[in-house]
């Protein structure tokens, strides 16, 4: 067989991923790019330029979305990474519990979000709730958490905490355990702490882990829909209001072109956050 035709032969077998990555991802891609200029419903379209995007700018909740829509990726993404590397660091220690722990940390990530969001949404009831009872036993008059507005963003950024770390947990112990054994056993030989273990060993050896549940989890806050919509729907007011809610409420409301728009600047704004993120982090570790 001569190199040419191992090329083909090799192309063959690639052939199928292309066509479906062609039909599902490049298709669409190019296709939204088009229909964002456009005023359209499903039986026809009329080319408008740069009308949609110029107007979804315009909207007045747009602005309050974008903050909300930072705080939100910024938030859910640095609970993650911290609570996911202090378990992962306690499942992978000798504790006696920690199989059956590491069950119930990844649980809920098996759940779904839509689910997690109605149950968190009757738990967190301002009267009725399970929560607010259980803090009036005690004494504590329990805030309105998802009807508050300086408050409801960040009870929905626990939420999400809750059902995502398990995730970040698995990575980080997939990290951890690749660690080899003989650093940990030279630092105790040198009567090194725990916390000089984990300080020195663990932190610093773990960061491609660290890399990924950062990038994974801040583009997840970033396109966060789901769990908003199944708790607050973007309230009270535009409060808890993101990127991808905004976008929905227009789809709902029938403007498809301008909601297709919503959709193209979403994928821009996080490309332009997630990649130099990705840069930065992959190149702080090269250099360790």
């Amino acid at each position: 067989m001569t190199l040419s035709q191992k090329k083909m032969y090799s192309l063959f077998f690639l052939l199928p991923a292309g066509i479906i990555y062609f039909t599902f991802y490049l298709l669409p891609t190019v296709m939204s790019l088009f229909f964002s200029m456009t005023r359209w419903t499903l039986t026809k379209w009329t080319y408008i330029g740069f009308e949609n995007y110029q107007m979804f700018f315009e909207e007045t909740s747009l602005r309050i979305g974008f903050r909300n829509t930072l705080i939100y990726a910024v938030v859910t993404c640095g609970l993650k990474v911290i609570l996911a590397l202090l378990l992962a660091t306690l499942l992978t220690s000798k504790i006696w519990f920690k199989d059956y722990f590491r069950s119930m940390v990844f649980f809920p990530t098996l759940l779904s979000t839509i689910a997690v969001g109605i149950a968190f949404s009757t738990m967190m009831h301002p009267t009725q709730g399970v929560i607010n009872t259980a803090l009036a036993a005690i004494g504590i008059p329990g805030p309105d958490w998802l009807g508050n507005t300086k408050l409801a963003l960040f009870s929905v950024a626990f939420i999400d905490v809750w059902k995502g770390v398990g995730i970040a947990t698995v990575i980080y112990i997939a990290g951890i355990m690749s660690i080899p054994q003989h650093y940990y056993e030279a630092l105790r030989i040198d009567g090194g702490s725990k916390f000089r273990s984990f300080w020195h060993i663990t932190l610093p050896l773990s960061r491609p882990a660290m890399n990924s549940v950062i990038i994974l989890s801040f583009i997840g806050g970033l396109r966060t829909f789901d769990l908003i919509w199944a708790t607050t729907r973007g309230g009270p007011g535009f409060s808890t209001d993101l990127i991808a809610s905004i976008i929905y409420k227009q789809y709902q409301a029938g403007f498809y072109g301008l909601a297709t728009a919503g959709n193209v600047i979403l994928f821009i704004g996080i490309s332009v956050l997630a990649f130099p993120l990705y840069m930065f982090l992959n190149r702080r570790e090269v250099e360790l």
